[in-house]
This record gives structure tokens, sequence and C-alpha cells, in this order.
């Protein structure tokens, strides 16, 4: 048993020996390179990092000229035949539009999402999205298509119809 340990402790220090050697730069382990060992006039040539890349410093700049506006809802009163305006807290319509919702036959709320102030509805043959939100005056509510596009058809403006005769009455 005794005679193992030196067997051991020499067997280490072979190895780290090694590995210094390896690491160290030694010539017998270095790779030579053909590439820098020709005079520097036949050496490839090498692109600067700046000059191998397109130039995007104005990429994210916005134009001088013009200004960016923040759109507006139809005032209230407006006729719309996807959407309309209601005076009173996002919220309390949003809650309201829900009742509502839930009391029109042939109607299903198929997902709801309050932050996003949209239900997503198959009313008749169409799915769309019923969406409420903020304006200056109040809360405007519309039907849009999945993509934030007015939702075109019979069904999305006969539901309009109904939510802007519940809502006024209420």
């Amino acid at each position: 048993m005794r005679h193992s340990r030196p067997m051991i402790r020499l067997l280490a220090v072979g190895l780290l020996a090694v590995a210094v050697l390896g690491t160290s730069g030694c010539k017998w382990f270095r790779k030579g390179s053909e590439l820098y060992a020709a005079s520097p006039e036949n050496r490839p040539l090498e692109v600067p990092p700046d000059l191998d890349r397109p130039d995007t410093s104005g990429a994210m700049q916005l134009p001088e000229t013009g200004t960016v506006t923040r759109s507006t809802m139809p005032a209230a009163g407006t006729a719309q035949p996807n959407g309309f305006a209601v005076a009173g807290e996002v919220d309390a319509v949003f809650a309201r539009v829900g009742e509502v919702l839930a009391a029109t036959q042939g109607l299903t709320v198929v997902n709801r999402a309050q932050l996003l102030g949209t239900y997503d509805v198959d009313y008749g043959d169409a799915k769309f999205l019923v969406r409420v939100t903020r304006t200056d005056t109040g809360a405007y509510v519309s039907a849009v298509d999945p993509r934030g596009l007015p939702a075109a058809g019979e069904p999305p403006q006969r539901l309009i119809a109904a939510l802007r005769a519940a809502l006024a009455g209420g």
C-alpha cells in the first residue's frame, strides 16, 4: 500500500509537467502558420471591422420634417358602422359590454382580456374582437378583426348596433 502512494505522486507530477509543457507554447506542441510566414506584401488583405458591415447609423432616426401625431377616435355621437363612443370610465364600460354580450342570443365569448380591453367573440358565422378603448371623453366600443382592422360583414355591424342601443339606455 505504501509503494502505491509514491507511484501516484510521481504519476501526478508527470501529468502536471505534460500539461504545463502542452500549454506553455513548447515548439513540439505548437502548430505552425504558413499564412503569416510570407512577406507582408504576400499576406492576405485584412479588412477593418467597420468596412465589412453596412452603415446603420441613420436607421433609427426620425425624419426631421413632419410630426408624429396621436390618432383620435371618432367623437361621441358620430355614427360609425363598427364602433361608437360611450361616456364613462373604461373599466365600467368594459363590464357593461360583457353583461350585454353574455345576454346576446347566438353569441359566444371565447376569451376576454380586460387589460387589453377586448372580448374575442363568435357571433353568427363571424369571429372578431369587441374592443373597448379609452378616449378623451370616455370609451370607444368597436368591432375589429384579429389584425386590428375594422371588422367587416353583417354580424359585427349587427352586434355593434345592439351594444350601442343597450349602452345608450343604461
